[in-house]
């Protein structure tokens, strides 16, 4: 259901050009071993954070890089937004059927409303070398993020970008 085959199905099917490495299970950025460091090396590496509004009737998921730490007081100043709070693990089940720590773009793939706001922090746009999970943490797909952009727009959900 939420696994990888809707995310390489989607992918040849619309002719992208990307590359997969398999790995063991890993959630955070903090569980990387100075050992796997290179997998990633010279790539910009997806960090994903699945948000509500305050009264939890609109839900976005902010797109970033492991680097950085998102202000979420900015980031719904940026968009238009009600204060913004982390959304509970029920939600994420429910609108992009993934779990903790496997999220990343290619979830909203699983969005069959194309409810979810996308938000891309503006430093991707125009890179060339991305990283992120395939709807699981025990891969990671190398890609254009411009390839990204065109699968999320394609599928259906709003993208804005924000300064994160």
């Amino acid at each position: 259901m939420s696994g990888q085959p809707i995310v390489y199905e989607t992918l040849d099917k619309m002719g992208i050009t990307y590359r997969k490495a398999e790995h063991r299970a890993i959630f955070s950025r903090d569980d990387v071993t100075p050992e796997e460091e290179y997998l990633w090396e010279g790539y910009k590496v997806s960090k994903n954070l699945f948000l509500r509004n305050a009264k939890g009737d609109k839900h976005y998921l902010v797109v970033t890089t492991v680097d950085k730490k998102a202000d979420l007081k900015k980031v719904a100043e940026e968009i238009g937004s009600t204060r913004l709070s982390f959304a509970s693990e029920q939600r994420l089940d429910k609108y992009l059927k993934v779990k903790p720590g496997s999220i990343s773009s290619f979830a909203v793939l699983n969005d069959e409303n194309s409810e979810i706001i996308v938000v891309f922090d503006n430093e991707l746009v125009g890179e060339k070398n991305f990283a992120l999970h395939p709807n699981e943490n025990t891969a990671t797909i190398f890609i254009d993020f411009a390839d990204v952009e065109r699968i999320v727009r394609e599928h259906g959900n709003e993208i804005l970008y924000a300064d994160i």
